[in-house]
């Protein structure tokens, strides 16, 4: 089965990766976007997909920037597909290029669709509590993650996983779940079934003020936005101005905490937001309900350091209160 795979991400290239070990599988073109300025030189660097493309010498590889053009349009069909595969490609597939090939264009989604439609599953998935996400396998049509699904997997969310850790977990189980896919669609048993659209919901993309810590949200919300917004866009807050140094902006990442359960209807009359308890191991702030251990933390310009060691370097005292404003006393 001649394959044009379009990705771009670490996820697309452990695909990527799957499919070259099935004897059955061939790989005739790689779709990637182009290279983007990074690191502090801005030195123009490929994305993960394109590297690892690279590496194994797969040919040709197309880098467009808007893949519908005409003209690469009619590159991709030049290759003959029988299956496009895409995996976190970045870029929306118009028509021509969706019925294209024989068996279409099929993507990994990670959730367990149609639950958690759209740009940010992994954390959508954890904000909203769910005890378990995984990966769909699905025929891709004109609209948004609607299209029948070919094969699905299932994978448990820990109470303790962040994005990046749950994200990693699913790009290996997408690799296999997609791998499967193909060599079940080689011997004809590839099912389709059509999603069910009145159950679906919807995952926006993420902002990068979207990681604002609101601390009248309860503990158990604000623990798994923390988790959610790791490693990007990251948690935060501030601490008060009157505690900054002049010229600091005071923000700080918040990298881990864990909600305090014993402590629920504890110090009913602090503020949320405001240190209740100091621990061995770090500040207990005081939520919209009940209160959070901080015990991993990033002031703006330093390193990362658990809690006992940022109120040794950035003294604050019970009482003293985290704000989500830079400017608040």
């Amino acid at each position: 089965m001649r394959i044009v795979f379009m990705g771009s991400s670490q996820a697309s290239a452990a695909t990527l990766r799957a499919i070259l070990k099935s004897p059955f599988l061939k790989v005739v073109g790689v779709v990637t976007q182009p290279d983007r300025p990074s690191g502090r030189h801005r030195k123009l660097t490929p994305c993960p997909c394109k590297a690892y493309a690279e590496e194994r010498k797969l040919s040709p590889i197309i880098t467009p920037e808007k893949v519908n053009d005409p003209a690469v349009v009619e590159q991709i069909r030049s290759l003959k597909p029988d299956v496009i595969v895409v995996v976190a490609f970045g870029q929306i597939l118009k028509k021509e290029l969706l019925e294209m090939a024989p068996h279409g264009c099929i993507n990994g989604h990670f959730s367990l669709l149609p639950k958690h439609r759209g740009a940010a599953p992994v954390q959508d998935a954890i904000l909203s509590g769910d005890e378990v996400t995984g990966v769909t396998i699905m025929r891709m049509d004109e609209q948004m993650d609607t299209g029948d699904i070919l094969l699905t997997a299932i994978e448990p969310i820990c109470s303790d996983d962040s994005a990046g850790e749950l994200m990693d977990r699913l790009a290996i189980l997408g690799a296999v779940t997609m791998s499967k896919a193909l060599k079940l669609m080689v011997v004809g048993q590839l099912k389709r079934i059509p999603q069910d659209h009145s159950i679906a919901t919807y995952s926006r993309k993420m902002l990068k003020t979207d990681g604002l810590i609101d601390w009248s949200r309860p503990a158990k919300e604000i623990n798994r936005t923390i988790r959610a917004f790791d490693p990007w866009p990251g948690a935060y807050t501030f601490r008060p101005k009157h505690l900054c140094r002049p010229g600091t902006s005071g923000r700080v990442k918040i990298l881990e905490a864990h909600d305090v359960p014993e402590l629920m209807d504890d110090f009913p009359d602090v503020q949320p937001g405001a240190i209740c308890l100091i621990s061995p191991m770090g500040p207990i702030v005081k939520t919209g309900k009940g209160v959070i251990a901080l015990i991993s933390l990033q002031p703006d310009g330093s390193r990362p350091m658990d809690g006992k060691s940022f109120l040794n370097g950035y003294p604050m005292h019970i009482g003293d209160r985290f704000v989500s404003n830079p400017d608040e006393e």
